[in-house]
């Protein structure tokens, strides 16, 4: 498809990421909070991926939700994200106008939550083999799984460092 004019694109952008906010009253029924867009960028103190819905009427924020690396959540159908959000102890949920809108961000939440994943156990196991080892070992074969697992850790922190700075 060609568009021609900016305004257009923009358009067709924005109501893919078009989503309604709701919240779970104390009854467990979905109070809706608001209509805005939804985008998935970097927190600004922190530096960690979350998601930022910004009201389509007055641009101010419905919800700011830092993305876990746990898994909180949920697919519902093909147009619902929802999630119980442990630092608000509340449950969330993102009612998408298009499925693409939905499909997009949650394969950007999937894709942050394997980064981070990735990025913890591999700092951890850094950590800990970095302390234990400060040279590669005489290679034997004795020594050939040592090797390998600090190979694969060193080759899997460089390529989780990549791709978080890409």
């Amino acid at each position: 498809m060609l568009v021609r004019d900016k305004s257009q694109a923009n358009s067709s952008f924005n109501s893919m990421q078009r989503v309604k906010v709701y919240r779970l009253n104390d009854d467990g029924k979905w109070d809706d909070q608001g209509t805005g867009h939804v985008t998935i960028d970097y927190l600004e103190r922190t530096e960690e991926p979350g998601l930022y819905v910004i009201d389509e009427e007055d641009n101010e924020t419905l919800l700011l939700h830092r993305i876990m690396p746990d898994d909180i959540y949920r697919k519902q159908q093909d147009t619902i994200i929802s999630w119980s959000d442990p630092e608000y102890s509340t449950e969330l949920a993102l009612s998408f106008q298009e499925t693409t809108g939905c499909s997009y961000i949650w394969d950007h939440i999937c894709n942050f939550q394997r980064t981070l994943q990735f990025s913890t156990l591999n700092n951890e196991t850094f950590h800990s083999m970095n302390s234990e080892l400060r040279e590669l070992p005489v290679v034997e074969l004795s020594t050939l799984p040592l090797i390998l697992k600090v190979l694969t850790c060193v080759l899997l922190c460089i390529t989780v460092y990549v791709c978080f700075i890409w």
